[in-house]
């Protein structure tokens, strides 16, 4: 039986080379965005259904997901949407603060609970988040955007217990860097003078780090493999640089690791 995803922030990057993985896999694919009408590649696709889905518009969230349900049985709900915030938190507005909690952890709250009835009505069902190994540990000058990230390995290991009881799975995908345009897309950036110096540093350092970064369709592939491991699993690290940092953090432990960071990015 031809199984179906439904995903968030499938215009670009790794919502899109989901889409399109899971496409050539024989599966459904419910691709959502903010503007569908400016797609052109997805919409060349057989079985693939574009809606348009804002995560931060509630209302929007609702109507959208009754109508996927009501046309598709779903298997698994890919929440995927999400941006990077970068700067000293002094530098960021109140509203910018808001915006980055509200896309990023909210909306994959809002996008879950709406389809849980669904799922358990079914007794069958997978959500998968896109978090990042900005889940798992920190670095400078990202800590509204690690709040979230944080958040959903954390929720997601809470809901793991209440969900399992209705035969409904969860799982987190924590990647590392990913090659696309993220840096220059999907990534809202403040400066403020006092802290040049460290942001000078640390934009040097994740432009090295892209050199070695995975690719899209890569990490879509892990996200494959969970939505069809059945593995009692929460979390798949995502790309060799993920592991190799979230292995040194486990090896030296979290105190050790944080000063091997700051001596690294701070001096």
């Amino acid at each position: 039986m031809q199984k179906t995803i439904f995903i968030t922030g499938a215009s670009t990057g790794l919502g899109k080379a989901t889409a399109r993985l899971f496409q050539s896999k024989g599966w459904n694919v419910i691709a959502t965005m903010r503007n569908p009408e400016k797609e052109t590649e997805l919409t060349q696709l057989t079985n693939v259904t574009l809606f348009p889905l804002d995560v931060t518009n509630p209302e929007q969230i609702k109507s959208t997901v009754a109508k996927a349900i009501s046309l598709y049985a779903i298997d698994v709900v890919f929440n995927n949407a999400g941006y990077g915030l970068m700067g000293a938190m002094e530098a960021f507005s109140d509203e910018q603060i808001l915006k980055q909690i509200d896309t990023n952890l909210i909306g994959v709250l809002r996008v879950t609970h709406e389809f849980i009835p669904y799922f358990r009505e079914k007794k069958a069902g997978l959500f998968i988040s896109t978090t990042s190994m900005g889940g798992l540990l920190a670095f400078p000058l990202h800590s509204i955007y690690h709040a979230t990230k944080f958040a959903i390995e954390g929720w997601s290991e809470s809901m793991s217990f209440e969900l399992g009881l209705q035969n409904i799975k969860i799982k987190t995908i924590a990647p590392g860097g990913i090659a696309t345009d993220f840096i220059g897309r999907s990534l809202d950036r403040n400066s403020k003078p006092e802290y040049q110096e460290i942001e000078d540093k640390l934009f040097s350092i994740v432009d090295s780090m892209m050199d070695s970064a995975s690719t899209a369709g890569q990490i879509a592939e892990i996200v494959y493999e969970a939505a069809t491991d059945d593995k009692d699993q929460i979390r798949y690290i995502a790309g060799n640089d993920a592991k190799a940092l979230y292995a040194r953090r486990l090896e030296i432990g979290t105190e050790e690791f944080r000063k091997e960071i700051r001596k690294q990015i701070l001096g």
